[in-house]
């Protein structure tokens, strides 16, 4: 006869933080005081449906149990047991969460059905509706509120932090791709101001690509004695905070960008400042292949290109991971878009996002077919760098903004003032770090690139994944041009 056990709770907090704690399914031996350890089988995300966590209690007892649904939307997931030393037999438990409105609470529903051995019954009863229920929501009202780890004991000492292992790629010399190189290290304990990261994905963008030929070598100073870390942002879970640091919890879902370069790692401890909470519905590749590239359209399209109903905007490498943020989000915005790519296939995707004019080329040659298409570009966003340089200069309408936001070709030869006089043209070299220079500006233009997502004024990028061990060949294929979207590194 199966057994039905079922206890809800008001919690203390806003609906997406307590669901941003139990959506990890393996958050639990951070905040349930019955489980010992715990880990995800097969590297599996601790969110990825199907996924196996295997954890041990403190009374010794092992368990398996399986992720059968997750839904970000309803705030609810569903589970079972596949192996326990416990003879809990065809378990399958549900959580669900509901927002109460007064005081910004949430409401907490637990429940399971179960077989149990004749003579076992109540037993086994207690020990899911006391042991387990009763006192999770005890354990996660203390860790909500104190964002610390429970296993130190109910009003114990909190034990000093330590560092925690992890794996980074680093590099020696500037170069090619192969110049990356993978080693175990040690994660130092966040300093004051800082929140320490467990990353689940990290960003590659093509400044990546920059630091590591050494073309921008103030920003990463490298050698073999002390090696440097790429990438410039990622997102995953908080461990822990440093001394005078509010509003980040440990389990809090978190995204950050921030100008200097570290993220090529598993564990990283950084400021504050630069990390903002994640909506739910934002899955941490989705924030790591959007938060600078989504950020960079915004202030592109916002800031700099002014683009609205009519304007003609040529964008380069269309079907890149800016590119197809920038043409669909400008489509949006009323913008006669032309973009340029290298294949045809590269093409299909960049209709596909909003890019109504496409130009094939492999040779820079684009300035006699945007003029046919629509008499010059009032705006270009330009990422190719010095090989597109005067085929810019003759695309370009009268009185048109050039932005040019990187150089995947080399480095810009300067342009003479006689260069921009003759179509009366305005030049700008952006960095993306300056229009976020504040917590509250990166807070704001972050969440304008989770509304667009919502709103479907942007479209989720294809995200192509590489384990952190082959950033080399992330790189490899970044350089290829034969990548669309984004891509990302997997700790």
């Amino acid at each position: 006869m199966l057994q039905k056990i079922v206890r809800s709770t008001v919690i203390d907090a806003p609906i997406d933080r307590v669901w941003a704690v139990l959506r990890d399914f393996n958050s639990h031996d951070q905040w349930h005081s019955a489980i010992a350890e715990s880990r995800i089988e097969g590297n599996e995300r601790s969110d990825q449906v199907g996924c196996v966590r295997s954890f041990t209690l403190k009374d010794g007892n092992r368990i398996r149990e399986q992720l059968l649904t997750l839904d970000d939307t309803q705030h609810k997931s569903t589970y079972c047991i596949v192996e326990a030393t416990l003879p809990l037999q065809r378990y399958v438990a549900t959580v669900t969460l509901k927002p109460v409105t007064d005081g910004n609470r949430t409401f907490w529903h637990w429940e399971s059905t179960f077989a149990t051995p004749p003579g076992m019954e109540r037993e086994l009863r207690d020990t899911v509706a006391k042991g387990v229920y009763e006192t999770g929501f005890d354990n996660l009202r203390q860790h909500l509120l104190r964002g610390s780890d429970l296993r130190a004991g109910p009003g114990g000492a909190m034990p000093t932090a330590l560092p925690a292992s992890t794996r980074r790629v680093v590099l020696k010399r500037y170069g090619g791709p192969e110049e990356l190189q993978a080693e175990n290290a040690d994660a130092a304990p966040p300093r004051a101001g800082e929140v320490r990261i467990r990353q689940r994905a990290i960003g590659i963008n093509f400044i990546d690509v920059y630091l590591r030929r050494g073309w921008v070598p103030q920003m990463l100073p490298v050698s073999a004695s002390s090696p440097g870390v790429l990438g410039m942002e990622a997102a995953g879970g908080v461990i822990d905070v440093g001394p005078n640091v509010s509003g980040f919890l440990a389990g809090d879902r978190v995204a950050y960008l921030g100008p200097v370069p570290g993220a090529y790692c598993g564990v990283r401890s950084v400021p504050a400042e630069w990390v903002v909470r994640l909506p739910a519905a934002v899955e941490d590749e989705m924030a790591a292949a959007l938060l600078l590239k989504g950020i960079t359209a915004d202030y592109l399209l916002h800031d700099l290109g002014r683009v609205q109903r009519g304007t003609r905007l040529l964008v380069h490498a269309a079907a890149g991971g800016v590119g197809l943020l920038v043409c669909h989000w400008a489509r949006r915005l009323g913008a006669v878009v032309i973009g340029t790519v290298s294949s045809d296939a590269k093409a299909r995707i960049a209709r596909e996002h909003g890019c109504e004019h496409v130009i094939v080329t492999r040779d820079y040659r684009f300035a006699d077919a945007v003029q046919r298409l629509c008499g010059g570009a009032d705006v270009v966003i330009d990422g190719l760098g010095d090989a597109a340089r005067d085929e810019n200069l003759a695309a370009l309408a009268r009185r048109a903004h050039w932005i040019s936001l990187g150089q995947a070709s080399g480095p810009l030869t300067p342009l003479p003032p006689d260069a921009l006089v003759a179509k009366s043209l305005s030049f700008s070299r952006p960095v993306v770090f300056d229009y976020v220079s504040t917590h509250a500006q990166l807070a704001e233009r972050a969440q304008r690139v989770w509304n667009a997502l919502a709103e479907g004024a942007i479209l989720s990028p294809p995200i192509e994944r590489f384990s952190l061990d082959a950033a080399a060949q992330a790189h490899a294929r970044l350089e290829s041009r034969a990548t669309t979207g984004a891509l990302v590194l997997v700790p």
